[in-house]
Formats: structure tokens, C-alpha cells, sequence
């Protein structure tokens, strides 16, 4: 049902969007195209096409950009590269710790517009204007899971509110600053979002109000963050412009989200950072962070030697969903083992005893690759590996029943956000009856996918920030005090 709803939602949102993509797209297009070939030759797209590059603003964090290695990421950024390549121009960051040092950047001249997951508020279209929503995030006020009793308004709110300095929360707090005078709240320019909900962790503040797109993510690794109440809802996120008459680079990327959200990209985008995180279970995310510690390591040297071309930590968060690690795990249908793989599938991977860790491990990354190479060649990562998961779980047949279905209902069956929406219908005979597999439980390799995600970001996380125990770590710690001394 949640699902249902969350589809439904989704839709709203999207059919919102695209309406107000068509409207503000024409204009600014109809803008253009009265301008005269001697102001077009002036104005700024042109501009950019002839230096060669698109300068964009944007706050370093998790969700909008970041440097993975050596290597940029993160949603803002692969949005705004793709605009960028689609205007044959190279992309240059200019990224910015505070948020209001990146609007003077904007005000300034300094950048040609910005892509940090902004919030649009009323105060903020006084100075600058905004390209229609490609995401719709909540706002939460955040505290920590017991230290206080749940507070479910503002006026039970009680201790030390922190939000930064500049953003959106803080314009939200001065709005209701008459209606709830005994709150008490502070800004910072010294911390971003992200510091701040590790503040309230470390239970250095009480509260901070979040956007769900940041604290989905967060939560991943900090399950005690705590949700006390939503504070907004359906705040629309944008890129932000110069309140400019040129409209020349306003109007492309109008036209560019447009083209995002109808050929599907966008809300492949949404999905790959933040479709999976959504759904959160407070005691399934301590016991996976607590088996990290104390069971992970005895098998993490397995992990690596059979993953292949796999990254190990999806291997090993394949083989915790499937078992949560315990070799002698046993389902009723008769699965067994460290990656509870059937009979029979055993025997065609080579496996004499499942119940033995080692085969087990060899076993599974081998019947995932074969369903990896399986996928039409045309499925690119990461759905690649997302249907490669779930036909380990359902079965490559019932998985191509289910791309069947999507493209008979119009949808994409190389993109898994397609693909996950239709898997439930194997459960409903007017479907099943015309596949050639017949009925299965597709929602459970939605389940099964969803999870996988969740602790394979987690177990990517614990492992950048040193939190993974490897075997001998402590023993060559242990060296190295006895060498200082």
C-alpha cells in the first residue's frame, strides 16, 4: 500500500513539474526566439558556448557533490553535467562551505547559476528566480533516539536548536519566531547540515532541522537520528538564476529538466542517490552496523578472494541480506547456507556443502555473475547490477516477465525504477496469466534490491571512514604502539 501511495505521489509530483516545465519553458523559448541576431550573439549562453565552459555554484556535501577518490559525484553534479554536455561545453565547480558566500557568488557574477539542492522560498524569489522543482524533499526537525522524550510540536520543543546560518531552516525559524516566542534557536556559519546532524549525535546540540534528502542518507550510518515532527512538506528543490532579462541559459535549462523528466533520466537520477534510502528501519540498521564490528571480519578475506569483478562490500551485503552472515542459516524453502543458494543451484556452481562459509561465498558471487552476464548487453550500471540482484532473488525468468510487462505498459525495461514498479504485479493473476513464467512474489525482490543498496552504501561509508575491523588490524595496531614506545 505505502508503495502504491509512494507511486501515486511520485506522479503528482511529476505531472506538477512537467506542467511547469511546458509553461515556463515556452515562455522563456518564445523570449528567445524575438531576440535579434545582433542581442543573441550577446547574451549569455552564447557567452558560455564561446569560452567553452559552464561555471555552476554549488555546496560540497553528500547528496549534491563530492569528491569520491579522486573523482567528482553526487546528484547536483551528474544533473549539471549532463546539461553541460548537452550544451558541448565543459563543467567547472565552484563549490562554496556557506550558503550565503554561494549566493554572492551568484549576485557577483562569479558563477552562471546554482545547483545545491536549494529550497525555494518566498524570500528567496525576491532576489533570484528558479527553475521549475526536479525534486520534492521534507523538512525535519532532528534529534537524537533517547535522550529526551519525543517532542511532537513547538511548543514541547526544549533545548538547544541549531540550524546554518543562511538557509532556508533559518528563514522558516524567523516566520514563526512571534507564534512560538519561548523557541529558542541559534545560526552557525561554522557547520554545514551534515556536521550538524553528526552535532546531534555526538549530543554536542539537541535539535537541527534537516531535508529528507540529506537526512535519508545520513541516517545509513546514524540510525539514532530521530525524527520529531516534519517542519515542512513538499518543499520543491531548484536551480537558482540571476534575476536577469537574459533568459538565454534560464531557458536551456528549463528545456534540459524538461528533457530530463520525459525521457526518464531524472527519475533515474532520484533513485540512484536517494530512492532506496527512504524507507528506514531503526533496529535492522544498529544490528548491520554491529555485525560490521563483531562478524564481518572473519569473513571479509572470503569476500575479497571470490568477488571478481565485484566490489566486495556489495558481496558481502548480498551474502548479510541473504543470511546476516551465518553460515548455517536455513529458510523453509530449503535454501541454505552464506548466500542461501538451492540445491540445485549448488551443484551447477560447484558447490558440495552449502553449509560450509568458504563454498558458499564462491558459489553465490559465481551464479551473480552469470545472471550479471545474462542482461542484455544494452542495460547499463548500476541498473545492470540492480536486475543482476534481482533475478539472484526471483529468478531470471520471472525478471524478464516483469521487463515484459514494463514495456507493454510504456515504461523502460533497461531502467530498474521501472522495472521495480512492475515486479509487484507477478502476484496478480491478470498479469501473471500472460507471462511465460507465471506468478512469483515480485515484491520481494524490490525488498530484497532496496536492501542490498541500503547496507552496501553503509558498508562503503564504514569502510571510507576506517570503521571496519579488518582481520590482523588490531594485531598490527598493537605493533605499532610497541615500535613507538
Amino acid at each position: 500500500m505505502r508503495s502504491s501511495l509512494n507511486q501515486i505521489k511520485n506522479k503528482k509530483i511529476t505531472s506538477l513539474s512537467r506542467a511547469l516545465i511546458t509553461l515556463l519553458g515556452i515562455s522563456a523559448l518564445l523570449m528567445l526566439q524575438g531576440c535579434n541576431s545582433e542581442s543573441a550573439a550577446k547574451n549569455q549562453l552564447y557567452q558560455i558556448e564561446e569560452r567553452g565552459y559552464l561555471r555552476v555554484g554549488t555546496i560540497m556535501n553528500s547528496s549534491s557533490y563530492h569528491l569520491d577518490g579522486e573523482l567528482p559525484t553526487g546528484f547536483e553534479y551528474e544533473l549539471v553535467s549532463s546539461l553541460a554536455e548537452e550544451l558541448g561545453v565543459e563543467l567547472q565547480i565552484v563549490d562554496e562551505v556557506h550558503i550565503e558566500h554561494l549566493f554572492q557568488r551568484l549576485y557577483d557574477g562569479d558563477v552562471d547559476f546554482l545547483a545545491a539542492g536549494l529550497d525555494v522560498t518566498e524570500k528567496r524569489r525576491q532576489r533570484m528566480r528558479f527553475t521549475p522543482p526536479y525534486h520534492i524533499v521534507e523538512q525535519r526537525l532532528i534529534f537524537k533516539q533517547g535522550t529526551m522524550e519525543r517532542p511532537r510540536n513547538w511548543e514541547q520543543v526544549e533545548g538547544e536548536l541549531v540550524v546554518v546560518a543562511g538557509s532556508s531552516h533559518e528563514e522558516y525559524l524567523q516566520e514563526i519566531t512571534t507564534q512560538f516566542p519561548n523557541l529558542t534557536w541559534r545560526t552557525t556559519r561554522l557547520y554545514d547540515a551534515d556536521e550538524l546532524l553528526e552535532q546531534v549525535i555526538n549530543e554536542e546540540i539537541d535539535f537541527t532541522i534537516a531535508d529528507t534528502n540529506v537526512l535519508d542518507v545520513k541516517r545509513r550510518y546514524y540510525p539514532d537520528l530521530s525524527v520529531a515532527f516534519t517542519v515542512r512538506d513538499r518543499v520543491p528543490l531548484a536551480w537558482a538564476f540571476t534575476d536577469s532579462s537574459d533568459d538565454s541559459l534560464y531557458a536551456a535549462a528549463i528545456e534540459h529538466i524538461g528533457k530530463q523528466h520525459e525521457n526518464g533520466e531524472l527519475i533515474k537520477l532520484v533513485d540512484r542517490y536517494f530512492g532506496h534510502v527512504q524507507q528506514f528501519n531503526y533496529v535492522d540498521t544498529q544490528l548491520f552496523i554491529q555485525a560490521v564490528s563483531t562478524t564481518l571480519p572473519e569473513y571479509i578475506e572470503m569476500f575479497q578472494q571470490y568477488a571478481g569483478d565485484l566490489d566486495w562490500r556489495l558481496l558481502a551485503a548480498i551474502s548479510y541480506q541473504e543470511s546476516h552472515w551465518d553460515p548455517w542459516a536455513r529458510s523453509p524453502t530449503g535454501v541454505r547456507g552464506m548466500m542461501m543458494l538451492t540445491l540445485p543451484t549448488a551443484r551447477s556452481m560447484g558447490v558440495r556443502s552449502r553449509l560450509d562459509a568458504e563454498q558458499s561465498i564462491r558459489g553465490g558471487a559465481r551464479y551473480l555473475a552469470r545472471m550479471h552476464q545474462r542482461l542484455p548487453a544494452r542495460i547499463t550500471e548500476p541498473d545492470r547490477t540492480w536486475f543482476a540482484l534481482a533475478a539472484y532473488n526471483v529468478g531470471l525468468g520471472h525478471l524478464n516477465d516483469a521487463r515484459e510487462l514494463t514495456s507493454r505498459q510504456g515504461g523502460d525495461p533497461d531502467y530498474w525504477v521501472d522495472v521495480r514498479a512492475r515486479l509487484p504485479l507477478l502476484r496478480q493473476k491478470q498479469y501473471y496469466k500472460t507471462t511465460r513464467f507465471g506468478y512469483a512474489r515480485g515484491n520481494e525482490p524490490v525488498t530484497y534490491v532496496g536492501n542490498i543498496r541500503r547496507y552496501y552504501d553503509t558498508l562503503q561509508w564504514l569502510d571510507e571512514h576506517g570503521r571496519i575491523p579488518y582481520p590482523g588490524q588490531s594485531e598490527l595496531a598493537q605493533a605499532d604502539e610497541e615500535v613507538t614506545e
